[in-house]
């Protein structure tokens, strides 16, 4: 790996957003809300900079497709972690955020491994799941801030949107590895 990777815009922005993750952690921990919603907006608004800036200053790097998914799952899976410890969402969406999440990454590797496959791109299914993540731990943490019914009702949305996306993507993922692995078979099969 090229040392010049790290150096990046775009991957500056994706280590950034790692280092801030403890300190949201310990303003949730703390019930300082407002400043952990602050950090989590600003991780988020780091997240659609990073992959412009790659695009636009064309320094899409090898690194940088690893580094911000990674990046993306340890935010998204620490506060379903945090907020559920924190009695805030239930236990069984971060079971299945967690489920699905390590699955994926189990199974990429050893695929990776076995078959050489590494282009594991987002589907929609899953775009939507991480909209709905991002969503429903935006909602539950601004709650606190913010008492109202009208968040209390938007936090209850994207959890059971997740819940709903966490299973589809997962299944469409399954789906689209099954046939990734079958495509090499049919491809000998037709040259025969």
């Amino acid at each position: 790996m090229n040392f010049r990777q790290i150096l990046t815009a775009p991957n500056q922005l994706t280590l950034l957003r790692m280092i801030f993750l403890p300190f949201i952690v310990i303003y949730l921990v703390k019930h300082d809300f407002k400043w952990a919603l602050a950090l989590f907006i600003f991780a988020g608004m780091s997240d659609g900079l990073d992959g412009l800036l790659a695009r636009t200053l064309h320094q899409q790097t090898v690194l940088g497709q690893y580094l911000d998914p990674i990046a993306d799952k340890l935010l998204m899976s620490t506060m379903f972690l945090v907020l559920s410890i924190e009695r805030m969402i239930p236990w069984k969406y971060t079971v299945l955020v967690f489920s699905r999440d390590v699955s994926i990454l189990l199974i990429s590797g050893v695929l990776f491994m076995i078959a050489g496959l590494r282009d594991f791109r987002p589907s929609i299914f899953g775009k939507a799941n991480t909209f709905a993540q991002v969503a429903a731990v935006f909602f539950v943490m601004l709650l606190p801030v913010k008492p109202i019914v009208i968040i209390q009702i938007a936090a209850k949305i994207f959890l059971r949107a997740t819940f709903f996306f966490t299973i589809v993507s997962a299944v469409h993922y399954a789906l689209l590895v099954q046939q990734r692995l079958h495509a090499p078979v049919r491809e000998a099969q037709l040259k025969s």
